[in-house]
């Protein structure tokens, strides 16, 4: 077998073993890595580049090697979430930088951090003056945890009202121009809502290129050809959109409930809801006609 084959086959085998190691390994040691996963990643890439180049080095052994050093990771990741103190030794501690707004000195001594770096830390975070901040923490991925004084956090929803609305997650419901079925059934939309959708505003689903609903059943819709505008459907369609959901809701938890007196009760209010959009139907659509 020619050399420049050999050395395809065994970059193939390795590249594709390296992936189901990484799979098995998680997605953590796909992100932010510790001190030993750098090393460990480090000395498997050494391993598996002269593994693939240097057909002098035994294939068997190379294996061997790599699976040692991808175990070792994974036999430290069993350890640390059984028990903190084993977590704590190889993953290492946060230290704390500034504790009730007052720069801890020693302890940035102590993890060679200087007063430069700390700052920078703090910018990355959109903290400019160390005065603004209460508590900031050095984690064992380098990152920098910060907590604003309160006069300095920024104000929040829960800062108003204690019992916000619940904020659903927006779905994407068409992707790439085709339909996503597994979205269909969270959402509870039909292929024919969204065919109504696209025919009121004069496109077809395979032009679409990302299609989201988001918790106010309001669609927002971007087309492969960027130079096309949308038109926008009539505000009283997605009244009638909206409320048409809110029946199906209501019959889907009447049916549910397990106690019967639960699921009269949906029932009827569905029922309600049904009679009022009857009575709003004419009305809609005339608005939609006017408009």
């Amino acid at each position: 077998m020619p050399e420049w084959l050999h050395i395809i086959i065994r970059s193939f085998s390795i590249l594709v073993g390296l992936f189901f190691i990484l799979k098995i390994l998680g997605k953590k040691q796909l992100s932010e890595l510790s001190f030993f996963e750098t090393i460990v990643g480090i000395t498997v890439g050494d391993i598996a580049g002269a593994l693939s180049m240097d057909l002098a080095v035994s294939y068997l052994h190379g294996v061997v090697a790599l699976l040692i050093w991808a175990l070792f990771p994974f036999m430290l990741d069993f350890f640390a979430v059984k028990s903190k103190k084993f977590r704590d030794f190889v993953e290492g501690k946060s230290t704390v930088f500034i504790q009730n707004g007052k720069i801890l000195e020693k302890n940035l001594y102590k993890e060679k951090v200087s007063s430069d770096e700390l700052l920078e830390m703090l910018r990355e975070k959109n903290v400019f003056k160390v005065a603004d901040v209460e508590f900031a923490s050095f984690e064992p991925t380098g990152d920098l945890s910060v907590l604003l004084k309160k006069e300095h956090q920024p104000i929040t929803l829960g800062d108003i009202d204690p019992n916000p609305p619940q904020e659903k997650e927006p779905q994407a419901i068409i992707m790439d121009g085709k339909i996503l079925e597994e979205s269909l059934s969270t959402t509870k939309l039909t292929k024919s809502w969204i065919q109504k959708e696209m025919d009121e505003r004069s496109i077809q689903i395979k032009d679409v290129f990302l299609a989201q609903i988001d918790g106010n059943q309001k669609l927002h819709i971007d087309l492969f050809d960027d130079t096309k505008e949308l038109p926008h459907p009539p505000e009283s369609k997605r009244v009638y959109a909206t409320l048409k959901k809110c029946q199906a809701e209501l019959e889907l938890i009447g049916l549910k409930m397990k106690n019967q007196d639960h699921q009269d009760f949906y029932q009827q209010q569905a029922i309600q809801l049904t009679k009022l959009i009857q009575n709003l139907e004419g009305h809609l659509n005339e608005t939609t006609e006017k408009n």
